[in-house]
């Protein structure tokens, strides 16, 4: 084979790789060109398929509007009494005569911030007899109201949690001796007499403590006397009825003072008004 012959052999067989590397290229970007339409079909199918039915998915707010409920708030009942009486006028003037006779004008009325809430009132009497020695009393009254909240409950609720405290600390007064307690009838919805003797460097003294709840308020009605300097003590049992009685009277001063305000009358029923009680004694 000449040279010529042999050069042009070469040139044919470049020729052909040549056209066998074009052919390679433009069928590898056909199979690309094709791949691309499978891609975006299958991007379509998978974003599709969260919902078959074609119904829009929910979103995360109005799933948890709809699953979620507002809680109401607690409510409470209403007090029954929205104020306090005058602490030194509970009780009338024949009453005071009779618990605390020469100290009828010393009523000393308790510092308070709200005397719609909390008031007080307290009165000494010392009779001087001579070379026999002297009596003396004291007397006071305190008041306190409860109002109804969400948090602490209803106002009765909580005053009736107050009055048992009240007669468990009457009961449990330091020195105390011959502690005796008894309910009382006719003095608001519930009342208790708590009675002890108390021996103090002035002399013997008999005291009696009534504590009564009237709805949401709660009385406490303090009543001492002792003989000094000589003088004979008095007798515990007229100490305690005086003490009842003057409680009862400042029990239906709480109703009355409220009588205006929707009080329930079941309430006011259950205790004698000041002038009844005082026409009754």
């Amino acid at each position: 084979m000449s040279e010529g012959t042999m050069q042009r052999a070469d040139q044919r067989d470049d020729q052909r790789d040549q056209r066998d590397r074009r052919a390679g290229r433009l069928r590898r970007v056909l199979v690309r060109a094709a791949a691309v339409p499978a891609v975006l079909v299958a991007a379509g199918c998978s974003s599709d398929s969260g919902s078959s039915d074609g119904a829009a998915a929910p979103s995360p707010s109005s799933s948890s509007t709809s699953g979620s409920s507002v809680s109401p708030s607690p409510t409470v009942q209403a007090a029954a009494y929205r104020k306090l009486p005058e602490s030194c006028a509970v009780l009338s003037k024949k009453t005071l005569g009779e618990l605390v006779p020469k100290g009828i004008s010393t009523g000393k009325e308790g510092g308070s911030n709200d005397t719609t809430s909390r008031a007080s009132c307290s009165w000494t009497s010392l009779a001087d007899n001579g070379v026999k020695g002297s009596q003396f009393r004291w007397l006071s009254v305190s008041l306190l109201r409860f109002e109804s909240d969400a948090h602490r409950g209803a106002a009765d609720k909580q005053a009736q949690e107050y009055y048992t405290k009240q007669v468990q600390d009457a009961k449990a007064v330091d020195g105390a001796k011959n502690v005796t307690s008894q309910p009382l009838a006719g003095a608001g919805d519930e009342a208790t007499v708590v009675r002890y003797d108390l021996k103090k460097k002035e002399g013997a003294f008999k005291q009696q403590t009534v504590v009564a709840r009237v709805e949401n308020v709660v009385v406490t009605l303090d009543y001492n006397g002792a003989g000094l300097a000589g003088e004979k003590t008095p007798n515990a049992g007229d100490l305690a009825k005086s003490a009842e009685k003057a409680a009862k009277e400042a029990v239906a001063a709480v109703s009355s003072a409220n009588s205006g305000d929707n009080a329930p009358s079941a309430s006011a029923s259950k205790s004698p008004s000041p002038s009844e009680s005082a026409k009754k004694s």
